[in-house]
């Protein structure tokens, strides 16, 4: 799979008064200094969304990004998304369904600029390794969290595309938050459980027993419908994109450098993890490689985050923001 497409590099050149200027006609096209500095603010969310930024964080730190950057991080992302509304934020580390639900409830002030997190959710088993397919999972109870969101559609689909019924075949008991199903994994003897990275190898550190039965990602492919488990994306401020394009552009080409560096420099990376308050570092090294970190843009993410979005839409329509978003919620560099 290709991870990135480089946006297309759109130039316009700013002319000062004194180099021969003439009047020109007004345009809605915003003027584009080649040589302007542009300062960018992040935002991000705690875990894997957030893990595949930490070198260009550090690249920023020693001054050799093409752009400067301002990183801000929340646990939850109702604390960053008023802030890309307000002009606050420039790109933010969100849900990718999310993205498309502030694209439709702003006019679409918001667009996407890349998949940066496929799916992080998995199957695991603890006290026993009796789940090999999904026919195993008939008469279990499943512990999960995630109740009227992605987690619970994309379960829901690979549930029924593989035979079983959600309401009939299993039973699924829906937790506020993994710690939760930590704490039940304690309390009995065998529990099987849907839990997102890096909560997964949190469990395993507490428990040595525990197995991963399923990779939900992995099981989504197998369809081949066309689309990909998408946990998270890059949106941008519309305005900003349309303002500064190269900015833009050079970001895009430093993030999937910093990707590419987390997923081949995993221990390296876990101490930026940790130095950027992610999480710690003896999680992130372990996490890091079922994180699924990618930089996937243009066109192929296009095609995968429409796929995915049918899924959730068929399920739910407001998981998607009541309407699939229009065709200019992609921003495919051009």
């Amino acid at each position: 799979m290709k991870k990135f497409l480089v946006l297309l590099l759109c130039t316009a050149t700013l002319f000062c008064a004194g180099c021969g200027a003439t009047n020109q006609p007004p345009s809605d096209t915003p003027s584009v200094n080649q040589n302007e500095e542009v300062t960018i603010r992040l935002g991000g969310l705690k875990g894997p969304t957030s893990m595949g930024l930490v070198k260009l964080l550090a690249d920023n730190e020693a001054g050799t990004t093409s752009n400067q950057y301002e990183f801000s991080m929340a646990g939850s992302a109702d604390e960053l998304t008023p802030k890309i509304l307000k002009d606050e934020l420039d790109i933010l580390a969100v849900p990718v369904n999310l993205g498309s639900v502030l694209y439709n409830n702003s006019n679409g002030a918001v667009q996407l600029l890349a998949v940066n997190t496929l799916g992080v959710i998995y199957l695991v088993e603890n006290g026993g390794q009796t789940i090999k397919d999904w026919n195993d999972l008939k008469g279990q109870t499943i512990y999960a969290t995630g109740k009227g969101s992605t987690p619970e559609y994309a379960l829901n689909y690979l549930l029924e595309k593989n035979g079983l019924d959600p309401a009939a075949d299993v039973t699924i008991e829906w937790k506020s938050e993994p710690t939760e199903i930590v704490a039940q994994m304690a309390a009995q003897d065998h529990t099987i459980a849907m839990l997102p990275q890096p909560f997964v190898t949190v469990a395993q550190s507490k428990f040595p027993n525990l197995a991963i039965s399923l990779d939900l990602t992995k099981e989504w492919d197998k369809l081949n419908n066309g689309s990909q488990l998408n946990t998270a994306g890059l949106i941008v401020r519309t305005a900003f994109a349309k303002e500064h394009p190269q900015a833009v552009a050079a970001f895009l080409k430093e993030y999937e450098a910093s990707t590419q560096y987390v997923n081949e420099n995993v221990a390296e990376a876990a101490k930026l993890v940790e130095k950027y308050d992610i999480v710690d570092a003896a999680v992130a090294e372990k996490a890091i490689p079922y994180c699924n970190i990618v930089c996937v843009t243009g066109q192929e993410m296009k095609d995968s985050v429409q796929g995915y979005f049918q899924v959730l839409f068929d399920q739910n329509p407001k998981s998607v923001g009541g309407t699939m978003p229009g065709d200019d919620f992609y921003s495919l560099g051009n």
